[in-house]
């Protein structure tokens, strides 16, 4: 075990060792409750984990010499407070990162990301995706590599973020179909082959985009602190959902729980892949705002940006505001549907769906709360997601995960 204690056999040595190895079992959740902002100082941390002080101080400690956090020894106290301060936790801002990858309709991007869901370094992103998986997971991880390199940082593993249902245990692509991606490509073990090319340490992982923004939003962003998250996106192309119960994502017994996308929202409505009509995915994403606002889209930049950008600069334009209010409608009747189902103590919105509640929250929340029974008994909370790319940070959780899991284990050697 890796630490700063005298080799030498004193007794206070020895008991600060006997304290280390009671709470050896406590550094993984000691690490995850300073990785979620929940334990800011070691007062806290001990009152969390159940322990006495002087083994919360030997955990905080140890992973502290495993560079993985800071203590402060020597805070201020607060204006008015009495006693001693308690020493405050901090995450090591040159620690370790997780390499993240996304891939979507528009491009794809790669970052380095830190503990707390702090995004370290991001490569330029590219704006054109191959037909052959294998070439895109290539170029994101190479791009990865050449940030590390430039940073020097150690790597604890890799994670991606692909805008498709990915089956379990094999890591299949099922639906890549805004790819051009074959269905069922083996995108966890296309990814897993890349990284150890590229020299890259540590466990490689793969799951959909809107799960991993979930489980980010849940950690570090607007849906930190619910007990039953439903998060709805619809990024580039498409509308994704995901589900948080009691602090864990639901991914159903195969992986691919919630494919919200697939919900009839509008029975006479456009022609779906799936074989269906008016389903979300094809009636809430950024074509289907543009073209019911009548605007041909533009290869300049991303669907995405252009449905936000008419949305915040031309929402006074009626054939804006009409189609934003069609999507809203269409939106709000969706979620009620899976707020009467799943009884959601919060619901998050990702991509085009935050600006929209951005630009008329009353609607959307007046929908959901005339469609639900639940909505009209007690309110749901509708929130916009907080984080900027929570499905790279989300990629990168999955890389944290064996770290939080047991940091000596998966930092060993």
């Amino acid at each position: 075990m890796s630490g700063k204690a005298d080799p030498r056999q004193s007794g206070e040595g020895t008991t600060s060792r006997t304290r280390l190895d009671r709470g050896r079992g406590a550094l993984g959740p000691a690490l995850e409750l300073v990785h979620t902002g929940r334990a800011p100082t070691r007062a806290v941390l001990t009152a969390e984990l159940g322990v006495t002080r002087a083994t919360a101080g030997a955990v905080a400690a140890e992973l502290e010499a495993l560079g993985l956090i800071r203590v402060d020894a020597r805070p201020g106290a607060a204006a008015g407070s009495q006693g001693r301060p308690s020493h405050r936790l901090q995450l090591a801002q040159d620690g370790p990162v997780a390499l993240a990858a996304q891939v979507h309709a528009d491009g794809f991007r790669a970052a380095l990301v830190g503990l707390g869901g702090r995004i370290v370094a991001t490569a330029p992103g590219c704006e054109t995706v191959d037909a052959d998986p294998a070439k895109v997971l290539g170029s994101v991880v190479e791009a990865g590599a050449e940030l590390l390199r430039q940073t020097g940082r150690r790597c604890v593993g890799a994670g991606l973020a692909v805008p498709s249902a990915v089956a379990e245990p094999e890591g299949l692509a099922l639906n890549p179909l805004h790819l051009a991606w074959p269905a069922g490509a083996p995108v966890r073990e296309i990814f897993a082959d890349c990284v150890r090319t590229a020299g890259i340490t540590g466990p490689a992982f793969a799951a959909n985009d809107v799960n991993l923004a979930a489980l980010a939003e849940h950690r570090h962003g607007a849906g930190r602190g619910a007990r039953d998250l439903l998060c709805v996106a619809t990024g580039h192309r498409g509308v994704g959902g995901a589900l948080v119960l009691d602090g864990r994502l639901h991914t159903g017994s195969s992986g691919l729980a919630l494919e919200v996308g697939h919900l009839t929202v509008n029975p006479e409505g456009r022609p779906c892949h799936c074989g269906s009509r008016g389903c979300l995915d094809v009636e809430a994403d950024p074509l289907a705002f543009l073209t019911t606002a009548g605007r041909e889209p533009g290869p300049e930049v991303s669907l995405l940006q252009q449905a936000i950008d008419l949305l915040r600069h031309e929402y006074a334009d009626l054939a804006v505001r009409t189609a934003a209010e069609a999507l809203i409608d269409r939106l709000g009747l969706g979620l009620a549907g899976l707020v009467n189902i799943l009884n959601p103590d919060r619901i998050i919105l990702g991509g085009l769906h935050r600006t929209l509640l951005d630009t008329d929250p009353d609607r959307l929340r007046a929908v959901v709360a005339d469609r639900s029974l639940w909505g009209r008994s007690g309110g749901v909370p509708i929130l916009a997601c907080s984080l900027d790319h929570n499905s790279l940070v989300g990629a990168a959780e999955l890389a944290w995960q064996p770290v939080l899991d047991d940091p000596l284990a998966a930092l060993a050697g």
